[in-house]
């Protein structure tokens, strides 16, 4: 078997395009070469934003991609990608695997044809490069930020101009004024990209997006012509790089972050508590608002919700609580 695997940001970028050729490898490697898997970078065989439909259409066998980029397709898309003050990494892994959301992400994607697994995740994203600094809600009126998802609905309502760009595309659009600020990762993506380039202030926290999962989207005919131990091998590929993919980020954003402070003197801010309470507000009555849209959506919405109610109550006695304790002593 001879695959394509398509993706909706560059090739070998840092731990998303990394990820991407290593879902491959371990596909060769594991299949003993029966099925070989060639990777093509945003723009190289399809555009970013064209990955679902070439997928589904059969012009590559598998995209790895994030699902909200697909909002305009169904509602419930960043449900199985991100949601402002939504769950975090380990947390929406968990809802997917033992939660009841693959079973979901499945009776969406069948819809299109496609079979979804989870991939990779970016972890926690930070806020965002700005050009100027924020002192309250008053600096959102007007201000054009590449945000997508639901993150981009939170941001309109707090008066700015959501943009949906490709990775590649941010730069320079930065670097020319035809946005005022971004988001995309975090400080390892963040410092590949160059954007300290261009924007000197950097907030962090975020909360748009904590913990943006990342999908192996597979055309479903092509999945089902596999014997079942190939099928099994793709799902464990896909599987270990939602694992790996996060150790990277968290060792790869460590070190990024001393040289964007050290090297390049980025300004580091938070967001003030007012704008943090509007956006944590704002995110709820958007994904409430979503669920209304269609009995889908709602199903999704409803699980989703349910999950993220008990991990609140759960993570001060686990990791939040010791977390804070831990980082008290420095």
């Amino acid at each position: 078997f001879r695959w394509k695997l398509i993706t909706a940001w560059p090739k070998n970028f840092p731990a998303i395009g990394t990820g991407t050729q290593r879902i491959a490898d371990s596909i060769r490697e594991m299949s003993d070469g029966r099925l070989e898997v060639k990777v093509y970078g945003g723009g190289e065989l399809v555009p970013p934003f064209e990955v679902f439909d070439a997928v589904r259409e059969g012009i590559a066998e598998m995209g790895h991609d994030a699902p909200y980029y697909w909002l305009a397709k169904h509602s419930a898309m960043p449900f199985f990608c991100s949601v402002p003050g939504g769950l975090t990494a380990p947390e929406h892994a968990a809802w997917i695997h033992f939660g009841g959301g693959q079973a979901l992400w499945d009776e969406l994607y069948a819809g299109y044809g496609l079979k979804p697994f989870l991939a990779g995740s970016g972890g926690s994203n930070v806020g965002g490069w700005f050009r100027k600094e924020i002192n309250g809600l008053e600096d959102f009126k007007g201000l054009r930020m590449r945000i997508p998802g639901l993150g981009g609905e939170v941001m309109a309502r707090l008066g700015a101009i959501p943009v949906n760009l490709p990775g590649a595309e941010i730069l320079p659009a930065l670097q020319t004024g035809a946005i005022d600020a971004t988001e995309w990762i975090a400080p390892y993506n963040d410092l590949a990209f160059g954007f300290h380039k261009v924007a000197k202030f950097y907030y962090a926290p975020g909360v748009h997006e904590p913990g943006p999962a990342l999908g192996l989207t597979i055309n479903a005919k092509a999945f089902e012509e596999l014997p079942t131990d190939l099928q099994a091998i793709v799902q464990r590929a896909a599987g270990d790089e939602a694992f790996r993919m996060l150790c990277e980020m968290t060792v790869g954003n460590a070190e990024a972050l001393g040289v964007l402070l050290d090297k390049y003197n980025v300004q580091l801010r938070r967001f003030p508590q007012e704008v943090y309470d509007a956006m944590l507000a704002a995110g709820a009555d958007v994904a409430r608002e979503a669920a209304e849209k269609d009995p889908f959506t709602r199903k999704v919405y409803e699980s989703w919700l349910g999950f993220r109610e008990k991990i609140i109550e759960l993570s001060p006695l686990t990791e939040l609580g010791y977390m804070a304790l831990r980082d008290a002593q420095n």
